[in-house]
């Protein structure tokens, strides 16, 4: 379990970030493509740039040797012995819609071991906590995974990546895989974090996407199992991810296997 002092600081970084976010949601916030000449559905907001200024500068108070891996401006190195991995703004699609699903996300590693972690849509006043060895809480209250073990009992999470060519195609193909597995339904909210949280919560039986960087999943480990989408163990890179409840992990894994990208 982490020491008290880093889970409080990861609160005190979302929520500082969480002030910033609420200040400009539906104020015509600047937003514009990330990358010059890239993908212009791939957008950054002045916004996303403050609120990571913001949870850096608390996380350096407390721990000014402390490596930072942010989404961002900051480049931490993931093998650090001490770091911690901050999504300012997960959802910014989202954000510059108007649309009030977004989360900030903040986790402390150690030893390249997830420690703890805070998700938190300052919008919704959702905040999702998770300490290794103490559990995971949404607004305080201990959630528990989907208890469904066959895929025709469940909702199924998916995430899309900015490419629009072969994995676009590639996790279309999966999906329609699994409504012909019988699932409940898909759903495809456009936030990792919060994916990740609401398999966590029982909400999802799994959730998956081809391509994630570190920070859209590092605080999202309430999942009962997390592997990559080729089953792989799941390192702190850009990497395809798979999380589940546990029971439908291995019946997921058979479906989306098959179409991952080469």
């Amino acid at each position: 379990m982490s020491s008290p002092d880093e889970a409080k600081i990861a609160l005190e970084a979302a929520r500082a970030a969480g002030d910033v976010i609420r200040r400009s949601f539906r104020q015509d916030a600047t937003v514009r493509a990330k990358e010059s000449g890239g993908a212009t559905y791939n957008l950054v907001s002045d916004t996303d740039l403050e609120a990571e200024r913001v949870i850096v500068e608390v996380i350096r108070r407390s721990f000014p040797d402390d490596a930072v891996l942010g989404e961002e401006s900051h480049q931490g190195d993931a093998a650090a012995p001490r770091l911690w991995v901050v999504d300012p703004l997960d959802g910014t699609n989202n954000f510059a819609h108007g649309i009030p699903h977004f989360a900030i996300s903040v986790a402390f590693y150690e030893a390249e071991q997830p420690v703890c972690g805070v998700i938190y849509n300052p919008i919704r006043e959702d905040l999702y906590t998770a300490e290794r060895g103490g559990g995971a809480f949404h607004n305080g209250r201990r959630v528990h995974v989907s208890p469904a073990e066959r895929l025709d009992e469940t909702l199924i999470g998916v995430g899309f990546y900015y490419d629009r060519g072969a994995m676009m195609e590639a996790t279309l193909a999966a999906v329609g895989d699994l409504f012909r597995r019988n699932i409940h339904g898909i759903r495809r909210f456009g936030t990792a974090s919060l994916d990740l949280c609401h398999v966590g919560c029982g909400l999802y039986g799994a959730f998956f996407e081809y391509m994630l960087s570190p920070w859209d999943f590092a605080a999202g480990f309430t999942a009962a199992r997390v592997t990559t989408a080729r089953g792989d163990m799941l390192k702190l890179e850009k990497t395809s991810l798979l999380a589940s409840n546990g029971r439908l992990h291995d019946a997921v894994l058979d479906v989306i296997r098959g179409h991952h990208p080469k």
